[in-house]
């Protein structure tokens, strides 16, 4: 193990001697000489042949030697404690070897260098992350490790598979009542209350995204582990789509759209306004008034409101949820499902 750690140590410090080999070729020299016994020792034990105990033994004295003059009796336990952290350092280098493997698997296969919490990769896609509960002792610590490799390795056929959106059987709202009955299908799956949702519905109406597809907006307010929502009012607002929708076609969208899209009298953005300052009462309120805008008298806003709180709508965003996170095992959203491949992340007008 010391000739292992010895070459795992003399590799990061190479690129230090680099700099101060330019100035001290001596030391460049010396260290070049040391690194390739190192890689020697190290290229045998991967074919599983006996190091050299010369080297293993040049390591040791050369940091012993001082000891040794000083202190003869330190010798053998300081010899025990180089041993140990030998190991420690072979064992540290490997799993964090297997940690960077883990991450970039994750990124590619998932979207997200970090399976259980996405929201603390910052290498991914602009994203609304859904994450799950930190372990709470080193045994379920170590266990959600073994279980994210195997997330990833689900997930990887993924990346090859073709998606057909009419294939997924969601609780959907009708975006464009009058796009034509041709045009292909695609699946948007959104949260009311995530900032990057509003961007990408707004960059698709501008770019016309609407009009060539037949969109299907699919409501998802995302759940933490204790099933609090992640942003206040989104499982309301969700459910007031859904009763929307079963009321009268079209009359959904009109919600999102004021909602993404909309500002109040103080310029200040519907969304913000939901997530941020109004109470669950405010916001049915809200949702309410804009119905009535919207067209309906009091017994169409009653009969909205009725059916929102049914048990089928609550159903019908159980029956999304359990497709968005285990038949497509999504990490984040917005995701869009269109022309064979699904898209995670703010949708952009390349």
């Amino acid at each position: 193990m010391v000739c292992i750690a010895a070459f795992i140590i003399l590799a990061l410090i190479g690129i230090f001697v680099a700099i101060i080999s330019i100035f001290k070729p001596e030391v460049g020299k010396s260290y070049w000489k040391m690194f390739k016994k190192a890689w020697g020792c190290l290229w045998k034990k991967v074919r599983l042949q006996k190091c050299e105990t010369g080297f293993k033994d040049d390591v040791k004295n050369t940091i012993l030697s001082r000891v040794i003059v000083k202190h003869p009796k330190w010798v053998k336990p300081l010899s025990a404690v180089i041993e140990v952290l030998s190991v420690v350092i072979v064992a540290v280098a490997v799993w964090a070897l297997l940690t960077a493997v883990k991450s970039l698997l994750a990124l590619w296969a998932l979207g997200s260098c970090n399976v259980t919490t996405p929201s603390a990769c910052s290498l991914g896609a602009e994203v609304c992350s859904i994450d799950e509960s930190e372990p709470s002792n080193m045994l379920e610590a170590t266990g959600r490790w073994f279980t994210e490799w195997g997330e990833i390795f689900e997930a990887i056929p993924d990346k090859f598979r073709t998606y057909k959106a009419e294939d997924y059987d969601f609780n959907y709202v009708t975006v464009n009542t009058e796009v034509a009955a041709d045009a292909p299908i695609a699946v948007d799956i959104f949260d009311p209350g995530c900032s990057v949702c509003m961007i990408s519905y707004r960059n698709q109406k501008v770019a016309g995204f609407f009009e060539k597809y037949n969109v299907r907006l699919v409501p998802f307010a995302i759940q933490d582990a204790d099933d609090s929502y992640k942003f206040a009012n989104s499982g309301l607002v969700a459910r007031y789509m859904l009763a929307a929708e079963q009321f009268r076609s079209g009359l959904a969208m009109q919600i999102i759209d004021k909602l993404f899209t909309g500002k109040n009298s103080e310029g200040i953005s519907y969304q913000n306004k939901f997530n941020d300052d109004y109470t669950s009462e405010e916001a049915t309120a809200k949702l309410e008034s804009w119905l009535a805008e919207f067209g309906l008298d009091e017994a169409g806003v009653a009969e909205v409101r009725k059916i929102a709180s049914y048990p089928e709508i609550a159903d019908k965003m159980s029956e999304n949820r359990e497709i968005v996170e285990k038949q497509l095992r999504v990490k984040g959203i917005p995701t869009m499902i269109y022309d064979g491949v699904r898209h995670t992340g703010l949708w952009k007008n390349e």
